[in-house]
């Protein structure tokens, strides 16, 4: 029992003995700080001195091995492992404590983070520099510099000035905890980025985002990034490679990686539109191009963030395959993903393919729509063209010039009516033509006019619709006008097609071709503007119709399979383009550059032709319509 009670009894006497003899020689050889100050009073503040941490423990705690006064003028450097060891330990392994090569000093002291040790504070102290609202600016003064940047090759360009543009730094500034250096870097054990024991490794990522944000960690970590990240896949997408690293904004902002504009084509598509990943991994490339294509694509890209967007559909944090009965997108969940924007949609029908691109083959209809309408605009335009300019140079091989003079006696080719509604598609089709084509083109110098409201307000939306609603309008008229006027039924029945207008196309190639000496005569209607007249018709019946079920999408998805809106946007696109090239051709060759007519047929305006088309015509009287109380003309 007594040798049990003994050692106690001796360690405590030892230590008694040490503390004693301690005393003895800081006495003997160390001085108070008083004594000091006498010296270095000129380079430290006593009163800021005495109000930190170090003071308590006298100059020689710090300064040990002085021996006399005075004492020499170099000295042992403090060693902050003496009481510090952990921290002192980390930061040798670090980065910023590891020697420089060549054997030249390490990058960063503790002093270059904590400041001066004679006046430093407490880190939860709000004026020390390695307080957490304080931390930029302390690391600023490194990685602010371009010299340091370029003398340690450090990769990453002004980290510190990303960061304060963050959506951290203003949480920060506005006295909030966000996010500062030290939360993803941590504190002294602070490593780069590409060894693994970093924790802005990109494997560590997620789990160094996560201690601020745990729900997103838990939901990341079962979508289909979190799962290959876990199994080995170092190109699985991180935190990092979708918000940034220093300077992460909201997603509300234009700048942000995740913003709604975004995300198809900077985000998602770093990954899903690289041909290298596609190779190896295996999915298809055809996904970023499609959405681009398509409806949603083209209105974000022209501005209209209201549109679905890939994490609309997706999902953010929680993407998960097609395949897995959890995902937004599985078979069963379409109709309730695509019904947030689309009521009913998908209710009857299955939706089917969503990401379809017209050029691909084994989108089947949409590839055969495509080429069967370049083929139809390459040969009907082709055709188009060649017929005018052999017509052209024939008329200018004349030798006199064609009569400029108006009969007055003339009667009206266009009636009143007639003239008010080729007035509406006048006034409509060429905002129809830039509307749409500004939906398809965006990125167009000339779109941008339009565009640039499309984020507050759908100008370009409404005023397509509106002009459609003009030249529905006309067409309307037209049909009314046909039922209630004798005179224009009469005209109707002329336009109608007979075998003797391919003698006419005939015999006028054989002129143009010199092969006749005149051009027959037409007759009241030629095959030129019945061509015209049954395009004009047969163009809108085909735009009317899918234009329709693109404006109304969600009744057509509720009550139609996806792939007729697919089919609709693809026709109604290339039916588009050809009208328009058939007016720019066809129709504005015989009404502006036809040398009979030039500068212009005023026949739109007032009704009659130039002497020229009437002689060219030797029309026939058209058939005579009973006398009415009140003359067509004026209907």
């Amino acid at each position: 029992m007594s040798q049990t009670h003994a050692k106690p009894a001796t360690r405590l006497s030892w230590t008694t003995l040490l503390l004693a003899a301690s005393c003895v020689v800081s006495s003997a050889l160390a001085q108070t700080p008083e004594d000091c100050l006498t010296c270095h009073g000129d380079k430290i503040d006593a009163r800021r001195f005495a109000a930190s941490p170090h003071a308590a423990f006298g100059c020689a705690a710090c300064h040990a091995g002085i021996e006399g006064f005075p004492h020499p003028e170099r000295i042992t450097p403090p060693d902050c492992s003496t009481c510090h060891s952990d921290a002192v330990s980390a930061f040798q392994k670090s980065i910023h404590g590891r020697p420089r090569p060549g054997g030249a000093a390490a990058v960063a002291t503790c002093a270059d983070c904590h400041g001066n040790p004679h006046t430093l504070l407490p880190q939860s102290e709000p004026a020390s520099t390695v307080y957490w609202s304080n931390l930029a600016a302390t690391c600023a003064r490194c990685h602010a510099s371009a010299a340091l940047a370029e003398e340690f090759r450090i990769p990453v360009v002004r980290p510190v000035q990303a960061y304060l543009e963050s959506a951290h730094a203003r949480a920060v500034a506005a006295g909030k905890r966000g996010a500062v250096c030290s939360d993803c870097h941590s504190s002294h054990a602070i490593t780069p980025g590409w060894e693994p024991t970093s924790t802005v490794w990109r494997t560590n990522v997620p789990d160094t985002c996560g201690k601020c944000h745990q729900e997103i960690l838990a939901t990341f970590r079962e979508s289909v990034h979190g799962e290959a990240l876990t199994r080995g896949i170092r190109e699985a997408p991180v935190c990092t490679d979708c918000h940034g690293e220093h300077r992460i904004l909201a997603h509300t902002e234009p700048t942000s990686p995740v913003f709604a504009a975004n995300i198809p084509g900077q985000t998602c598509a770093r990954c899903h539109a690289d041909t290298r990943l596609s190779q190896k991994y295996g999915f298809p490339l055809d996904k970023v191009p499609a959405f681009e294509d398509s409806f949603h694509g083209l209105a974000l890209r022209a501005g209209r963030l209201t549109v679905a967007n890939c994490a609309s559909c997706h999902g953010v944090h929680d993407i998960r395959p097609s395949s897995d009965p959890r995902s937004h997108v599985h078979a069963s969940n379409l109709p309730q993903t695509c019904g947030q924007c689309h009521p009913g949609a998908g209710t009857r029908f299955a939706l089917g393919p969503v990401h379809v691109l017209s050029t691909a083959v084994a989108s089947g209809s949409l590839y055969w729509i495509r080429i069967g309408y370049l083929w139809l605009i390459v040969v009907v335009i082709g055709l188009m063209a060649a017929h005018n300019l052999l017509d052209f140079i024939r008329k200018l091989q004349r030798e006199a010039p064609p009569p400029r003079a108006i009969p007055r006696d003339q009667p009206e080719r266009m009636t009143r009516p007639l003239r008010w509604q080729h007035g509406l598609v006048m006034l409509s089709f060429p905002v129809l033509i830039y509307t749409g084509f500004a939906l398809k083109y965006p990125e167009t110098w000339w779109a941008a006019p339009l565009l640039q409201w499309e984020s507050q307000f759908g100008l370009r939306g409404w005023l397509h619709r509106a002009a459609a609603v003009v030249l529905l309008t006309s067409m309307v008229w037209h049909i009314v006008h046909l039922g209630v006027s004798r005179r224009l039924r009469a005209c109707f029945g002329e336009m109608r097609w007979s075998a003797g207008d391919l003698q006419d196309v005939l015999s006028a190639v054989a002129y143009y071709l010199g092969r006749r000496s005149h051009r027959p005569p037409t007759g009241t209607f030629s095959y030129i503007e019945k061509a015209e007249y049954w395009a004009f018709l047969w163009g809108m019946g085909v735009m009317s119709v899918t234009g329709f079920l693109l404006w109304f999408q969600d009744v057509a998805l509720r009550y139609l399979p996806k792939w007729t809106t697919d089919v609709a946007t693809a026709i109604h696109f290339y039916e588009a383009i050809l009208a328009t090239l058939a007016i720019l051709v066809w129709h504005f060759y015989w009404v502006i550059f036809d040398p009979d007519v030039y500068p212009l047929d005023p026949s739109w305006w007032h009704g009659r032709s130039p002497l020229a088309r009437v002689l060219e015509r030797k029309q026939f009287e058209a058939p005579a319509a009973p006398e009415r109380k009140n003359d067509d003309r004026k209907d």
